[in-house]
């Protein structure tokens, strides 16, 4: 897979989709959790798949198996961060209001740069 999560996806409530094992559910999203440390590329789709733990359905575990494939398949790439004199911290925040389709709630992102090189 090019990317973790397709442009598309709209994981909803999916209470028309079959439910699935929720331990094992929640297992991988454990895993992906863990190399969200390392992965930042992965932050947004895992905390997303993150959310439906509770009742897991199996649009949800499609989604999570699309994170595990796109992994497989970027085992080459890393993060490279230059050699600076100084490096400064920068932070950048947006706010997005009544946008989260699930729960219409506000959410918020940001952003942190040390030299320039994106670190969260």
């Amino acid at each position: 897979m090019k990317t973790p999560m397709h442009s598309n996806t709209s994981q909803g409530l999916g209470k028309k989709y079959k439910s699935v094992d929720a331990t094992t559910y929640r297992q991988m999203i454990g895993s992906l959790l863990y190399l969200t440390a390392s992965r930042l590329d992965i932050m947004f789709s895992v905390c997303l798949c993150a959310w439906f733990q509770y009742d897991p359905r199996e649009v949800y575990l499609s989604v999570t198996k699309r994170i595990f494939r796109y992994l497989k398949g970027i085992t080459n790439l890393r993060l490279c961060y230059k050699k600076r004199e100084s490096y400064s911290l920068q932070r950048y925040c947006g706010a997005n209001f009544a946008s989260d389709k699930i729960e219409r709630q506000s959410t918020s992102e940001g952003f942190h740069f040390i030299g320039g090189d994106l670190v969260s």
